[in-house]
């Protein structure tokens, strides 16, 4: 399989996949590709919270397969940018495949004090937002083995996991950077 200039990120739900993405794209000069701005509008449109939403979808398959093709169909047409997407990996084999990790109590306090959440998840304690994340993330874990027949927690799907629970979303990209390099030498 050809290698790609494209990176993808996935990885744990409030583990900086969005802000190192940022960073990246500024230091790379490279594009960037959301799925989650788009579930996130989806969840929106629909009036309903992520969680529900996911529920949602989880009954709905074909609008997570419509959100993953998007991301398989820019790639066959663009290169040179970074995927943000819990699937990315799966649906572009041939980029370099980074997963984030993070201690789901850090998780909680990040997503809790992040303002761009609120419209969506507006919870009263990180402890309510902590099971929120939980919840989530066994939905889609459930949901993407079923649907595609994948373990997006089997880390042997990427080329490079990062613990982000106590770097800085520049020490991250930094990283990212210099295993891509190397990646992309070999």
């Amino acid at each position: 399989m050809k290698k790609k200039n494209i990176i993808s990120i996935s990885g744990d739900l409030a583990s900086g996949k969005g802000s190192v993405s940022e960073i990246l794209m500024e230091k790379l000069g490279y594009g960037i590709y959301r799925n989650g701005e788009y579930f996130r509008k989806l969840a929106k449109e629909y009036n309903m919270t992520l969680s529900e939403f996911g529920d949602y979808v989880a009954k709905h398959p074909e609008i997570d397969i419509e959100i993953e093709n998007s991301a398989k169909e820019y790639a066959k047409e663009n290169d040179n940018f970074i995927i943000d997407a819990r699937l990315g990996w799966y649906a572009v084999p041939e980029s370099f495949k980074v997963y984030l990790k993070v201690d789901i109590n850090e998780a909680a306090k990040r997503a809790y004090n992040d303002q761009k959440r609120k419209d969506l998840e507006n919870f009263s304690s990180v402890e309510e937002h902590k099971k929120a994340l939980i919840e989530r993330t066994d939905v889609e874990n459930e949901r993407y083995l079923k649907l595609y027949g994948v373990d997006r927690t089997d880390m042997n799907n990427y080329d490079l996991v990062i613990d982000t629970t106590e770097k800085s979303p520049m020490e991250v990209a930094n990283i990212i950077i210099d295993e891509y390099e190397k990646w992309s030498k070999n």
